[in-house]
């Protein structure tokens, strides 16, 4: 398969910190490759090189050696300028703590990016409309961040992190703040969008996380040491549907005390 039928080529990454004296080799020759529409989890220990895979993987950061294509084009050598014109373009994030506007609403959260893109505000309405009617906020558009629910706010980022029409979702332990309930629903979202075709990767350290994606790539001492290939995902919908019937039962189960 050639560069260009891959979202994500990596060979032989390497990513080395200096510290004083001190080499740091937080990465250590991670080669690997993404299909369009793929859904892949990264999983590893604290120190594998999760974070460091994820600023290169994101265009936050440039390889000490190594190569990056993203769709087809390298970019591990780009000057910052060109590392942020591609990630406003081809990668949509999504953080653990939402990285939302805390005075701006979830509407203007989501219009942020298409602001900055120059988009006229008639086409920046609709879009904006359809994404967070997509992630079910239709009715909680002009609230603040304060006024939603941890649920509520990172469905507001993941339409943000849509509304470019990214090649890529890079959601960094997106669940991480939610309970499990709330996290299982976000990962509906995820499937969701999978199944609609976008490319995602889910960097967590929850093996029930994990379990969501296609494939997991394993990371340890910087390298990428195993991938595993998941032959059924859990399916998040089903996975909601018993979760909430546990918590009526307990909640009538209380009732009853």
């Amino acid at each position: 398969m050639s560069e260009n039928h891959r979202v994500i080529l990596t060979r032989d990454l390497h990513k080395v910190y200096r510290m004083g004296d001190q080499e740091v080799r937080a990465l250590n020759g991670v080669s690997l490759e993404v299909a369009p529409g793929d859904f892949i989890a990264i999983m590893g220990p604290s120190g594998s090189g999760k974070t460091t895979l994820t600023n290169l993987l994101g265009c936050l950061d440039t390889p000490t050696s190594g190569q990056y294509f993203l769709d087809g084009e390298e970019v591990s050598r780009l000057r910052e300028n060109q590392l942020a014109e591609i990630r406003n373009r081809k990668i949509g994030f999504v953080f653990q703590n939402f990285q939302l506007l805390p005075r701006l609403s979830a509407f203007q959260n989501v219009e942020l990016p298409l602001l900055y893109a120059g988009v006229p505000p008639k086409k920046r309405r609709e879009r904006v409309w359809e994404l967070l009617t997509m992630v079910g906020l239709e009715s909680r558009m002009h609230h603040r961040p304060n006024q939603l629910s941890g649920g509520q706010n990172q469905r507001v980022a993941i339409a943000r992190a849509l509304v470019n029409d990214p090649s890529v979702i890079l959601a960094d332990e997106p669940t991480g703040n939610l309970d499990t309930l709330t996290g299982e629903e976000i990962m509906v979202i995820f499937q969701k969008l999978n199944e609609m075709g976008k490319t995602i990767l889910l960097i967590t350290h929850e093996r029930d996380i994990a379990w969501h994606a296609r494939r997991i790539f394993h990371l340890r001492d910087g390298k990428l040491i195993r991938i595993e290939e998941v032959p059924e995902p859990l399916r998040a919908e089903e996975l909601v549907v018993t979760l909430k019937a546990q918590r009526k039962k307990e909640g009538e189960a209380d009732e009853h005390l």
